[in-house]
């Protein structure tokens, strides 16, 4: 078994020698070749160049396929950073659209207070809604104007549409508003078209009930409230809300306001009902009228 396989190693070396020399050999010719500079020779070159490259496509295969999956490669992480780079586009862009969202409503909302047609003799104070009361059983918000801004208590705040409150307590800069669902508001209407007077209670609840209606016969759903300035608590005229109907057959109003959106509010100066200055005169000896009485022949 030695010897056999020292006699095949003695048999195969000197014919890989032989196989290496013929492979110089050709590489060296066809180096040769590729640099003679003639005619014949080129035309040579050009017949074995299509003989024998368009039969080398199953060979290049591998390497076209190698390059396409480079390419593939690199065209995909172009696309992923793109995709990454919209996606963060698509992100501000959001932003964007919920801040001018917010915009739009904030304009609407101003919008309708320059809109809401008022009495000409009253004055206004506009103010930002700063915070809220957050309990259930104090329903108020706070206000970003006060004293400094000429503010006093029981003034009426309104929104864009409709009646919101009263002022209940005046800081420097800041002022409190009692809303009309608040249970120690109790406001003065008139329901409209009856002309019936009525006294809308707050019960912490979104719709106020309607108390001391005096012919509720009279009433329907659906029936305009405004402030009737019974009192001088507030200026008459001011919208409240609709009448409704709860399931238990109470009536309720359903404020005009916007509860949910309170930002602005529009705060009217209003001082009340015209005070008395004239002293009264009582009818008697001393009176204007006693030269009259005096005059007057008994019976």
């Amino acid at each position: 078994m030695a010897n056999d396989r020292s006699s095949s190693n003695d048999f195969a070396r000197p014919l890989r020698r032989i196989l290496l020399s013929v492979l110089v050999l050709i590489l060296f010719g066809t180096f040769l070749l590729w640099r003679i500079d003639s005619p014949r020779v080129e035309r040579f070159r050009a017949q074995i160049t299509d003989r024998i490259v368009p039969n080398l496509d199953w060979a290049m295969a591998p390497v076209t396929g190698t390059v396409n999956l480079l390419r593939d490669f690199q065209s995909y992480q172009r696309l992923s950073d793109q995709n990454g780079e919209l996606r963060s586009e698509l992100r501000q862009m959001q932003a964007w659209k919920e801040a001018a969202l917010q915009l739009e409503q904030e304009n609407a909302r101003l919008l309708d207070l320059n809109n809401v047609r008022l009495d000409p003799r009253l004055t206004y104070i506009t103010g930002v809604v700063l915070a809220d009361s957050g309990s259930p059983f104090r329903q108020s918000v706070l206000l970003n104007v006060g004293a400094r801004d000429g503010l006093i208590d029981g003034w009426a705040a309104m929104d864009g549409i409709g009646l919101v409150g009263r002022i209940s307590g005046v800081a420097q800069n800041t002022a409190r508003v009692i809303l009309l669902t608040d249970a120690s508001s109790r406001i003065p209407a008139t329901i409209q078209p009856s002309g019936q007077r009525a006294i809308i209670a707050g019960d912490n609840s979104s719709a106020p009930p309607v108390d001391f209606l005096e012919n509720p016969d009279l009433v329907r759903p659906g029936d305009r409230v405004i402030s009737s300035g019974d009192g001088g608590v507030f200026p008459a005229g001011l919208l409240i809300g609709q009448v409704a109907e709860d399931p238990g057959g109470r009536l309720r109003v359903r404020l005009a306001a916007d509860y949910e959106r309170l930002e602005f509010l529009r705060v009217l100066r209003h001082n009340g009902s015209e005070q008395v200055s004239d002293q009264a005169h009582v009818i008697g000896p001393n009176g204007p009228l006693a030269p009259i009485l005096q005059d007057e022949p008994e019976q």
